[in-house]
């Protein structure tokens, strides 16, 4: 009998990821994805633990759902299956099973695979074991691709520790797929639609799997090989550790059209004496070093980045240094937040924390630089050529929207049969967060175009 599931994905790109592998293992049990929540037969919480207050908010939502079971009650309908899936079940399985007796499931991100067993099994069931390889050969044979953009995860876990997070604890250690499953998934997203790949890791610059040809490959070989697929038109990945970009992979930048000139490597600070703290393990010149090493391969890369202000410790000079970086390197985008301390990261047990107010004084500070750096970006690519993969709808009838090879929204207005299409158009507007441009006829030969 098919049965419907809804699925609520909180925070990362590894979560959206994880989140179409939990639809995939509870597809041959009949399930089809739910049009609402409220209505669906199963509803799965994939959360994550990085931002402040995520148990909070799954706890707010589980209330919200306990309302609903009684309205479903109230008119004879069968409850809901309950699970929450990710990060936070990971950390907290055994509080969420007592503080929610509506929930019948609590699953790690290793351990999402098992859905199936424990459901049949009926009854209660948690599992927040660590096993990373069992759980990529039981969904070995079942990734499809839902869109013309598709996430394919190749390490997961974090051996770098950073005083401010959670994954290490959470994800556990550092895993890396071996480079023939990698490919067969790539092969298979390709073959369902997809034309752009992501290759997904918490530290994904770290992944050393096993080559094709039993060498031990690291990013950048992987990458010259998916490169050699057919179908795939566009290379990504992310999120990246400075420390972790070698030559190999800096030199696919250059050598690799498919690999997107746009690169997310997150920073953090600007301050060697926070980053320091944060168990960082670079400098602030160390970044700088690897950033201009990326632009001589790759002059057009663009950049995007994140910082934490208000670090303990942080002071007004430690500030003005993180935005001497921002000045000096020049982000297309970037994500920009105030610290939260995480239970059990050793951050949280530091002295010195920052007032809150000096926090949002100079997250603000920070975001209207990297605002401006984003909008100059934005209005310097008018006039420019560029492709652009089509995702979705626009807001507008006729109205397209699509991503340039440098992760800005573009919109256009075009015909119908666009969806998953890569149109060449030239940018007439820039504004903060998209730009409008106008589609070029198919064949327009113009020597100003980017990543063709």
């Amino acid at each position: 009998m098919t049965k419907s599931v809804y699925i609520k994905s909180y925070g990362c790109q590894m979560n959206v990821y994880d989140a179409t592998r939990i639809a995939d293992v509870l597809a041959p049990m009949g399930y089809t994805p739910a049009e609402s929540q409220d209505a669906a037969d199963m509803v799965v919480l994939n959360t994550c633990h990085i931002r402040e207050k995520a148990d909070d908010k799954l706890y707010s939502e589980l209330g919200r759902i306990r309302t609903v079971q009684a309205d479903r009650a109230a008119v004879g309908q069968a409850a809901q299956t309950i699970a929450v899936a990710g990060c936070v079940a990971q950390a907290e399985g055994d509080e969420i099973m007592h503080r929610a007796p509506h929930v019948d499931l609590v699953v790690g991100p290793q351990s999402y695979h098992r859905l199936p067993d424990l459901m049949r099994a009926g009854g209660r069931q948690i599992s927040t074991d660590f096993p990373v390889a069992e759980k990529f050969a039981a969904l070995q044979g079942q990734a499809t691709s839902r869109g013309a953009s598709a996430f394919l995860t190749v390490q997961e876990g974090c051996d770098k520790f950073c005083t401010f997070c959670v994954v290490p604890y959470t994800r556990g250690a550092e895993f890396s797929r071996p480079a023939t499953d990698i490919l067969a998934e790539a092969r298979r997203l390709v073959a369902t639609g997809a034309r752009e790949i992501t290759l997904l890791g918490q530290n994904v610059n770290a992944w050393h799997g096993a080559g094709a040809d039993g060498v031990t490959w690291t990013l950048g070989r992987l990458i010259l090989a998916l490169a050699e697929l057919d179908g795939i038109e566009r290379l990504r990945y992310m999120t990246s550790h400075p420390l972790e970009m070698d030559d190999a992979l800096i030199m696919a930048h250059r050598d690799v059209p498919q690999l997107m000139p746009f690169l997310h490597l997150p920073v953090q600070s600007g301050s060697d004496r926070i980053l320091a703290l944060m168990n960082r393990r670079h400098r602030a010149a160390d970044y700088l070093r690897v950033i201009d090493k990326l632009r001589a391969a790759r002059p057009d890369i663009a950049l995007s980045s994140d910082f934490i202000v208000g670090f303990p410790g942080e002071t007004e000079a430690d500030c003005r240094a993180t935005l001497d970086l921002v000045r000096a390197t020049g982000f297309a985008q970037a994500f920009s937040f105030k610290y939260s301390a995480r239970p059990g990261t050793p951050a949280a047990d530091m002295g010195d924390q920052v007032a809150e107010a000096d926090k949002s004084a100079r997250l603000a500070e920070l975001q209207a630089l990297l605002m401006a750096q984003q909008l100059a970006f934005n209005q310097a690519s008018v006039g420019r050529t560029m492709t652009a993969l089509i995702e979705r709808r626009g807001k507008r009838p006729g109205q397209w929207l699509g991503k340039s090879p440098y992760m800005q929204s573009v919109l256009v207005d075009g015909p119908d049969d666009l969806m998953g299409r890569t149109i060449t158009a030239v940018i007439e507007h820039g504004y903060q967060n998209s730009l409008n441009g106008r589609i070029l006829p198919a064949g327009t030969d113009r020597a100003d175009i980017l990543a063709a």
